[in-house]
């Protein structure tokens, strides 16, 4: 009968250490869930952040391939167009009450130059109503910048002023 209230008192010990180390465990971790505070943005600040992926324009314009260069090509080369796949590069600007916060020019990537370009960047900013202006320019065969917006906004302390660009509709502001 000795055995078996050994058997029963190590069971005991063993489930209440099991229970205290559980408890230590859980403990900590609903410490450094709730406790350690963070903070990315101040609290008189925001953010902006310029996040999209865009593939630039060619650089050269299709041609129409003349009846001479076609017969010179085997024919399962033969088609009409002559489109080359190089990129322009991206020229973005991006300004806040007149002052440039962005500027930068991205390389199309890939091996024959003609991927699209993955652009992200954020900037902390002081909270309020500021002028935004973002420009960018994604073709060498036309001067200037070939999209534009320009936009008052009200920036609240420790918010995010996400921006996306889509050829369609251009640049939006979520």
């Amino acid at each position: 009968m000795s055995c078996w209230s050994e058997g029963v008192d190590n069971k005991f010990v063993r489930y209440s250490l099991q229970a205290v180390n559980y408890t230590i465990f859980m403990a900590l971790i609903w410490y450094f869930a709730t406790s350690p505070s963070i903070h990315v943005i101040e609290e008189d600040q925001a953010m902006v952040t310029v996040a999209f992926a865009h593939a630039g324009e060619t650089r050269e314009a299709c041609r129409t391939l003349s009846q001479e260069e076609l017969m010179k090509l085997p024919p399962n080369m033969r088609k009409l167009d002559d489109c080359p796949r190089e990129r322009s590069p991206i020229i973005i600007e991006a300004t806040l009450d007149g002052k440039v916060i962005y500027s930068k020019t991205y390389l199309p990537p890939g091996i024959f130059n003609d991927g699209s370009v993955n652009l992200y960047y954020n900037s902390k900013v002081p909270a309020g109503t500021h002028k935004f202006e973002i420009k960018m320019d994604d073709s060498v065969r036309k001067e200037g910048f070939d999209y534009k917006f320009e936009q008052d906004v009200t920036i609240s302390p420790q918010q995010i002023l996400l921006v996306e660009f889509t050829p369609l509709t251009g640049f939006v502001i979520k």
